[in-house]
């Protein structure tokens, strides 16, 4: 996905997470060595870190592998640590299709 297509789409979904009454906190975290949170944001006190992944076809789901959760867990262990942060969070993944957008909630490996 290019840089231009991949802004739209996160613009896209935080405007869909505010919309859902999520509060953004940030966007584009960048954990050193890690990896990158696309939004941070919460929601009746607990951190949703989301990934976001844009497509044509639900296929763009698939694009979320093992490797790139796990880079991500380790990502949002390290913005607890430097925020000094101890609450509860999940892992949700925000889809961005052509005229739709699906979240999925609390994903795992």
């Amino acid at each position: 996905m290019s840089r231009q297509k991949g802004n739209i789409a996160e613009e896209k979904a935080v405007n869909f997470l505010k919309q859902k009454d999520f509060v953004i906190i940030e966007q584009n975290y960048y954990a050193k060595k890690m990896g990158e949170i696309d939004i941070i944001a919460t929601k009746g006190g607990v951190y949703h870190f989301v990934e976001v992944k844009s497509g044509t076809s639900y296929d763009a789901v698939y694009n979320i592998t093992p490797a790139k959760l796990h880079k991500l867990i380790k990502s949002i262990y390290y913005y607890l640590k430097v925020k000094n942060l101890d609450v509860k969070f999940c892992i949700d993944a925000v889809i961005v299709y052509d005229n739709k957008i699906d979240i999925l909630e609390n994903i795992t490996l």
